[in-house]
């Protein structure tokens, strides 16, 4: 226990993409409710800031730890080590019972060091497909937690456990004309939801302007809510100007992201694992378009398995184009067969109780190593 406040310090390093921060802080919402004292450990990106605008209740810490990409060795070295000897002052400060990694390597530097100052680990994968941290740090955690099911073979000589992806409790049903107006849209009108990731997506920003003519002819009635990323909401903007008539809000950002999927009628969207967990979570038909450079390629393996339980629609970036982008969304926007075979399919992948299960567990360890000491 923390001695100054008698409560459990728990740890969550889950910083660096949309997708590892917001299952984190669904599970710290769970943690805080049980009054426990929760430090988010996060990056220096601004999509971090951005999202924990509005984030209050627990301790928010910044770690320069960076990605292992493009062979940036020296970088993520230097980084890498920076941010475990910042982790191990941190945790000498205020030594937590456990610690949480929701995937990544700036989630590693964390986890070494509350093994090291003896708390409990865990991590949580949130893939199909395993990512090279979670794999290597796996034998060193106490416990693996997977949102796949598909996951859970590719870990070996470890506790795995299949409990789903956290989702925060704010993703639950809403009217969607409220959501609409809320956003600036017209409530009555039914909306096509563009969102490319937590930092947005250059390409697929690219393929809807190139085919919003034929949108916008194909589905007069439709409006347009269209989440860019910083670097392209200028000339995305501008397109939607010159061709939908007023029928759209294009934003770089949005944190609300419960309200954009409320509104949706369909939506086109990557393939990670937080976007669709929350796609599942409000039941929208969706039209995924993998990442292509993804590690491993591991948003097409999470797209298809949506695919293979009838969940969702694929369509993969190289072979998009405005005809067949258009033909998928008139035809999850106006069949009434293929709609309702998605909604029947989407519960499948919402485990409403994912982040209270991996609370549970967490806290159930830490009474237990209580009882041995």
């Amino acid at each position: 226990m923390n001695d100054q406040t008698g409560k459990t310090h728990i740890a969550i390093a889950c910083g660096g993409t949309g997708g590892h921060l917001f299952p984190g802080l669904a599970v710290a919402q769970h943690l805080t409710r049980r009054n426990c004292e929760v430090t988010l450990i996060v990056s220096k990106k601004e999509i971090d800031q951005e999202a924990l605008q509005n984030v209050w209740g627990m301790d928010i810490v910044k770690l320069p730890a960076v990605g292992l990409t493009r062979k940036n060795y020296p970088g993520f070295a230097l980084a890498f080590v920076s941010s475990f000897f910042a982790a191990r002052k941190l945790f000498k400060a205020k030594r937590p019972q456990a610690v949480l990694a929701m995937g990544g390597f700036t989630a590693a530097p964390p986890i070494l060091a509350g093994k090291l100052s003896g708390a409990a680990t865990f991590l949580h994968e949130s893939n199909a497909v395993p990512g090279r941290a979670n794999r290597w740090l796996s034998h060193v955690a106490d416990r693996v937690f997977v949102g796949f099911s598909h996951a859970a073979s590719q870990f070996t000589g470890c506790d795995v456990v299949d409990i789903g992806m956290p989702v925060r409790a704010q993703f639950t049903s809403r009217d969607p004309a409220t959501s609409r107006t809320t956003l600036g849209l017209d409530p009555a009108r039914p909306t096509l939801l563009i969102m490319g990731g937590s930092q947005g997506a250059t390409p697929i920003n690219a393929l809807v302007v190139h085919s919003l003519p034929r949108l916008v002819r194909m589905l007069p009635e439709f409006q347009f809510l269209h989440l860019t990323g910083e670097a392209d909401e200028a000339w995305v903007r501008q397109a939607y100007e010159e061709h939908a008539a007023g029928k759209f809000s294009v934003k770089p950002f949005l944190a609300e992201m419960q309200q954009a999927l409320s509104a949706a009628t369909v939506a086109i969207s990557r393939a990670g694992a937080s976007s669709l967990a929350e796609i599942a979570a409000l039941r929208v038909p969706s039209i995924l378009i993998p990442y292509p450079a993804a590690t491993d390629n591991h948003q097409l393996v999470n797209a298809r398995e949506y695919v293979r339980t009838g969940a969702a629609r694929m369509l993969e970036q190289a072979e998009v184009t405005p005809e067949n982008l258009g033909q998928l969304v008139n035809l999850l926007a106006n069949n009434v067969t293929v709609r309702q075979a998605l909604l029947v399919a989407l519960p499948c992948w919402h485990r409403a109780r994912a982040a209270e299960a991996i609370a549970d567990q967490i806290l159930a360890e830490v009474r237990n190593r209580k009882k041995r000491a």
